[in-house]
Order: C-alpha cells, then structure tokens, then sequence
C-alpha cells in the first residue's frame, strides 16, 4: 500500500510536467489545461482523491511562489502605481468578500452571514499567474502588468486576513468590526516588518559567501523562513515573503554574474513545476468537494454556482471602473499617469481576475467544527461553490483573455519601441564608461595593443548593435599573457557598464524591464570570460 501510494505521488508531478510540456508545444495556456487535465483525470476510475492540505499550500507552495514573483518584480513600478495596487489588494478585496458574501446569504436558506463572508474571504482574491503572462506575451501596457502583477502579490494577505476574521466570527469565538480592522492592520504593519527587517541580513549574507551555489540555497530559504517567522507572531506571512524578496530582487545587481545566472534558472524550474503540480491538483479536487453534496439538487447547486461566479466576476468590474476613474477626475497627477490605460486597459484588468490555488487552500482550512462543538455552517457548500468558482474563471475568464486582448487591440507596441530606444542609450552611455575606463586602465600600465584594440572594437561594437536593435593566466616568467590581460580589462569594462545600467534604471532613465535584459547580457559575458 505505501508503494502504491508513494507511485501516485510521483505520478502527480509527472503527469503535470506532461500535460504542461504539451501545452506550451502547443502554444496553449498551460493552467487552463492542467486543470482541465485534472478535472478529467479525477472522474478516471482508481484515480485516488487528492486532498489539498491547506497548511502544505500555505507553507510550502505560496512562498516560493510570492517570493519569486516579489523578486522579479520592480520596486520602482510598484512605488509608482501604489494607489492603485493598494485599491485592487485591499479595496477590491474587501469589496468583493462583502458582494459576494450578502449574495451567499441571500440565496442559500440557513447559510448564516458569518458563514457567508468566509466563502466571499475565500473567492475574493485573483491569481495573477496566467493573466501576467499571456498580458506580458501579448504586449499589455507596462503599467497595467504592474497593476495586476501588484495585486497578485499583495491580494493574499488582506484575503487570507479577512477569511480569519470570517471564521471567528462564524465559529462564535467572539468577534467585533473593531477587532477585525485592527488585526489586518496588525498583521499588514508586521508583516511588512518582519520583510524588512529579514530582508538586509540575508542579502548581507548573501554578498559574503562568495559561492553562487550556497548564495542561491540562502535565497530559496528565505521565503519559508519569511512567511514562518511572521506567523509565528501572527503577522501576515506573505507581505513579509513580498516585501524581503522585493528587497532582495532590487538588490540583485551586487551579487556576482554566475549567483544571478544561476538563480535566475533556479527560480525558473522552481516555479514552472510548483505552478504544473498546483493547477493539476486543482483539477483533482472535484471528487472530494462533492461528496459532501449528495443531499442537496444539483439543479439548485448549479444555479448558486452560476450565481457566486457571476457575482464575483461583476463585482470587479464594479470596483474597477470608479476607483480608477474618480482619482484621474479629481487629480492632473493621476490624469497624466492614466495616459497610457484607457478604457480598454480598465476591461482587461477588470477581466483579469482568475482565482487560483490560494482559494482552494483557504476553503480547505475551514474548520470541521464551530467552538460550541457544533458542524460549521455550510462546509462542503463553501467548498463546492468555491470550486467552481475557480474553475469557472479560469476556463470562462482564462480561455477568453488572450482574445479579448487583441480585440480590444491593447497591446503597446510603441512603448516597446520606446523601451528599444531607451536602451541603445544606455548601451552607448555605457559602452562609453567602459571605453574610458580602458583609456584610464592602458595609461595607467603598459598594456598589449592588440589586446586594447580589440576591447575598443568589441565596445564600440557593443554601441552598434544596440542601435541596430532599432532597425587568468601567465607567461613564463608571471607575465600577463594577452587572453588573460584581455579577460582582466574586459571584466573591469563590464563592471563600469553596469554601474552606468544600475545608475539609469535609478534615475528611471530605464526600466527594470531594460535594465534585467542587458545586465542578463553582460552576465553571460562576464561567465563565458570564465569558461576555461
């Protein structure tokens, strides 16, 4: 039985990484077909149930994930677009668990309002995975990825705080508004606390170690260690995961060449499976959700299915619509930011909301019973609707987004070009610090020419191709030998342009965007200089 056991096990991550493999072949959109995968494979007869444990979701899945996210993302971009990250995580959050929660209450007989709210905690928050990348693949605007990657990281703690309220509330151990608002500000404040005060030891340690393997293993710990420690003192986990790996993904550009090399593909893997697993397994939690059920209709099942959906879907394109026009009514600074939106920009941001994985491990979480020893009111009916909530968005919203994006002809190609443009200049601005720099280096010691010659032209070759875009060892006696001399100066030219790419991106002369492209350039130089 344990072998048995242990092959399924096995066989999840197997089938997910095949079903992922075809999709992308493809040219799918490989969460919408794990989970129909997994919806499909639950219905095959020996297939055993797969039950998410809530806590191994929580704990194992969700930080690595936000972690990874938080740390590829620009702290610039989000700085400028709080207000309206901050009116889609928490505002549109909130909005939602109460729309959602009253329609709950309203529609099922006996479902009690408490209840309700923890099923509306549940559905309210949107997993950003599938929509970032088919926005970014299509060419979405800059602002509106950021928009949505924002909400995505920072959604989950003011759900996952709301859903705690809700299930005090619903188990009757004693609640009130007052304590609600003040344990999400306690948990938000904390949280963001434990992230930055964790996030600058670990990148000291980081700079320090002076080897890529055990710098990238400190880096993979420090979103369970993250999201522990701020549990434990009943802060919310994931702003902390966040806030430390935005700190540490805008600070990335003081480790050395091969530890950002390596990571960088590390956290690709690292993802790409943790995502294949969690759709698959969202598939595969039909059977255990519907156990529950056989006493009620499923007429009438399907119905309050039908309407939880629609009711969730609406309520985001309520909330976006006045939230982000009032502040560009209201302010010139806000009108001069929305400039690149639009209208159209609002509905594929207000169609963007597929549910994921956190909902279905906080539906799981609900307790078996109230503090009064009694069954908590409507569990396998939170389940099911919480089910086909998620499943509803991402078939309905997910197979839909990519079309109604190039309907809606949304994609930027100008700020592209633009992003070209900005960064042939600061390829020239930097090609030219490190052409000085070599000027500063051959006066300052008795350099080989032909070793200096060649440096220019690979320089100067370096500025043209940019602009196209648009369109160690010793001689006999310890002497520097030419190759040698030639790696030396080179890496000293690298480092120059780099400063001159970290300064720019600074000043937000260049975006992040630009600034990871080339510096993932200059990183494969700098390794390939090491390769004997």
């Amino acid at each position: 039985m344990e072998t048995t056991q242990a092959l399924w096990l096995l066989a999840v991550p197997v089938s997910a990484l095949t079903v992922a493999a075809a999709a992308r072949r493809l040219g799918l959109s490989a969460p919408l077909v794990l989970v129909i995968a997994g919806l499909l494979l639950s219905f095959v007869p020996g297939v055993p149930e797969f039950e998410l444990d809530p806590e191994f979701v929580l704990y194992v899945f969700l930080p690595p994930l936000l972690f990874s996210a938080a740390w590829q993302s620009s702290y610039y971009n989000l700085r400028e677009n709080v207000r309206s990250i901050a009116l889609l995580s928490v505002g549109l959050v909130l909005f939602t668990t109460f729309a959602v929660g009253y329609t709950a209450h309203l529609l099922v007989p006996g479902l009690p309002l408490s209840a309700a709210f923890v099923l509306g905690a549940i559905v309210a928050p949107p997993d950003a995975v599938a929509a970032v990348s088919v926005a970014q693949r299509l060419g979405l605007p800059r602002r509106a990825v950021t928009v949505l990657v924002g909400e995505s990281l920072f959604n989950d703690a003011t759900a996952l705080t709301a859903f705690r309220v809700a299930v005090i509330a619903a188990t009757g151990a004693g609640f009130t508004l007052a304590d609600g608002a003040l344990r999400f500000l306690f948990a938000a404040l904390a949280g963001a606390a434990v992230g930055l005060l964790l996030g600058p030891p670990l990148h000291w340690l980081r700079t320090r170690l002076d080897d890529p393997l055990v710098e990238n293993g400190v880096a993979l710990a420090a979103p369970f260690a993250a999201y522990l420690i701020a549990e434990t003192v009943h802060a919310s986990g994931v702003i902390a995961v966040v806030v430390s790996g935005l700190y540490l993904g805008h600070r990335f550009t003081e480790s050395p060449a091969v530890t950002r090399l390596i990571g960088r593909s590390f956290w690709k893997v690292m993802v790409f499976v943790l995502e294949t697993v969690v759709f698959l397994l969202i598939g595969l939690q039909l059977p255990p959700v519907i156990d529950g059920l056989s006493q009620r209709g499923w007429t009438e099942l399907a119905g309050w299915a039908v309407a939880i959906f629609a009711v969730t879907v609406a309520a985001r394109f309520v909330w976006v619509f006045p939230a982000s026009y009032i502040p560009v009514w209201v302010s010139k600074r806000a009108r001069e930011k929305d400039s690149g939106i639009g209208w159209r920009g609002r509905v594929i941001v207000s169609w963007a909301g597929m549910r994921g994985v956190v909902s279905l491990a906080a539906a799981f979480a609900i307790p078996f019973v109230t503090s009064d020893d009694k069954p908590f009111p409507g569990r396998d009916l939170i389940l099911f609707l919480t089910f086909t909530t998620v499943l509803g968005t991402l078939l309905v919203q997910g197979l839909t987004f990519p079309m109604l994006i190039r309907v809606l002809r949304v994609g930027s190609d100008r700020e592209r070009y633009t992003d070209t443009v900005a960064e042939a200049g600061a390829q020239h601005a930097a090609a030219q610090a490190a052409l000085e720099r070599l000027e500063e280096l051959n006066a300052e010691e008795e350099l080989d020419e032909s070793v200096v010659t060649r440096l220019r032209e690979l320089a100067e070759h370096r500025q043209l191709r940019a602009w196209e875009r648009l369109g160690g060892g010793t001689g006999p006696e310890g002497e520097e030998v030419p190759t040698a001399t030639y790696r030396r100066l080179r890496r000293e030219m690298l480092s120059a342009e780099r400063r001159v790419f970290v300064r720019m991106r600074d000043e937000r002369r260049i975006d992040d965007e630009v600034l990871d492209r080339v510096m993932h350039e200059l990183d494969l130089e700098e390794v390939a200089l090491h390769r004997d």
